[in-house]
């Protein structure tokens, strides 16, 4: 199989996440020719999962974790640092309960993975039991507001509302009319936990990074042959922890939506800064509206502003210098909004992460070629299904089976077909732009 020229990532230079992390050591990259009984592509949390899952099947299987950027460059470390235990909204209405109950169990057992292994390694990462808010501004937040309170209800799960003041309590401002505080989810620095993870691997996974995959064949013999800059490696397995990237080489073409989202984020905040707001460090709001606002407050008391989303055909090269300006303005109002007093508060870092998702809100997990299996699409709840769909896919090539790998083929499936460009851009763009003007209260 002969692929079209791969197109690589092309994330921008100003993630505040990977910046607040001391220098990495040198990378090792692929070099010469290698054989490998498995190899994985992609060191976000699906594929540092997968490898980490290959290893502890198969201690003494020759495994290869490769990725074209560093560890945590990339979309993986580049969330807003919620592993959030609640399927996403899209999900919560699916009218099957059991559905709905398999995607709670996934994502659970995904930050019981996760707080295990930080606790075992004790990475460095800001990871805390926080919660989460979910804030509503105007009466279109509110409206939704109401309708995840229902949602709720009908999942059995426990939540509490927040009123204005006791939020402001928390927030430090009096900007929302209440919002909603779920318990199960966890907060963290995402480019310190992928880092962390990458940095415990067990012995026999070898990290290769900075080692782009140019091109993917089968050989004569039935072996997949990687193709880089500066070497090869072939193996009987590979699996695809790629996310957007899975159309690359040649899977699920026309399958996947690319879309980008922003956030930026200040200077950690000085004590006195700190008590004139009346706002506590480590806590995380969501927009009722999902086009609203993200605000982040991290245990190093920045304050960070997430929201914007972008259709980027050609990943990061579609963002433009004066566009990504013009996002940052918009950011900077809606800190405004919220924070007048902290007008003389700049903001250090803007940046973007491009993710995957599809037109039926469908995951893809399990074998896409012979010997070639892959989880893509995370809809944007990457942190959880990245770990635990790499997870189970790992068990899925090894033949490991459990509930859990039941559950996960119970709740993913085949990505819709997406029309041809240009209908697919026009139509992409005109629906992000009408949920902007329509959440415009909630920005």
């Amino acid at each position: 199989m002969n692929n079209r020229a791969i197109h690589l990532p092309h994330d921008d230079q100003d993630c505040g996440w990977y910046a607040a992390l001391p220098e990495p050591a040198p990378a090792k990259r692929l070099n010469g020719q290698q054989q490998v009984d498995y190899a994985v592509i992609g060191a976000g949390f699906a594929g540092l999962a997968a490898a980490r899952q290959l290893a502890v099947h198969q201690p003494e299987a020759r495994i290869v974790l490769i990725d074209a950027q560093r560890v945590g460059y990339g979309a993986s470390g580049r969330n807003s640092g919620f592993v959030i235990d609640l399927p996403h909204k899209m999900a919560l209405e699916h009218p099957d309960p059991e559905h709905k109950q398999r995607l709670l169990g996934l994502n659970r057992a995904a930050i019981a993975q996760l707080q295990g292994l930080v606790e075992h390694h004790q990475i460095d990462c800001q990871w805390s039991h926080a919660g989460k808010y979910q804030g509503a501004v105007g009466p279109r937040g509110l409206a939704y507001l109401e309708h995840f309170e229902r949602l709720m209800k009908e999942l059995g799960e426990p939540f509490r509302s927040v009123e204005r003041e006791e939020l402001a309590g928390v927030i430090g401002t009096h900007h929302y009319s209440r919002a909603v505080y779920t318990p199960g989810c966890y907060l963290m620095q995402p480019a310190a936990l992928v880092r962390g993870l990458a940095e415990t691997l067990p012995p026999n996974v070898e990290l290769l990074e900075h080692s782009p995959i140019k091109g993917l064949q089968r050989d004569a013999q039935g072996q997949w042959l990687l193709q880089g800059v500066d070497g090869q490696v072939r193996t009987p397995r590979l699996l695809l922890g790629t996310s957007i990237f899975t159309q690359e080489f040649g899977y699920l073409r026309s399958r996947l939506l690319p879309v980008m989202t922003f956030a930026s984020w200040t200077r950690p905040l000085t004590d006195a800064e700190m008590q004139a707001t009346g706002i506590l460090p480590d806590w995380g709001l969501t927009p009722a509206d999902h086009a609203g606002t993200t605000v982040r407050m991290t245990q190093d008391r920045r304050l960070m502003i997430r929201n914007t989303y972008k259709h980027v055909p050609r990943y990061g090269k579609s963002v433009s210098d004066s566009t990504r300006q013009e996002i940052r303005s918009g950011h900077r109002r809606a800190l405004l909004a919220r924070y007048p007093h902290l007008a003389h508060v700049d903001f250090t870092h803007t940046w973007g992460g491009v993710y995957a998702i599809s037109r039926n809100f469908t995951n893809f997990f399990g074998e896409l070629d012979d010997g070639v299996y892959a989880t893509a699409c995370d809809n944007g709840v990457g942190a959880a299904w990245g770990t635990i769909s790499g997870t189970l896919l790992a068990d899925r090539v090894v033949g490991a089976h459990s509930q859990r790998l039941q559950d996960i083929h119970a709740v993913t499936g085949m990505p819709s077909r997406n029309p041809p460009e240009p209908l697919l851009g026009l139509g992409v763009r005109s629906r992000i732009r009408l949920a902007a003007w329509n959440s415009r209260s909630e920005l």
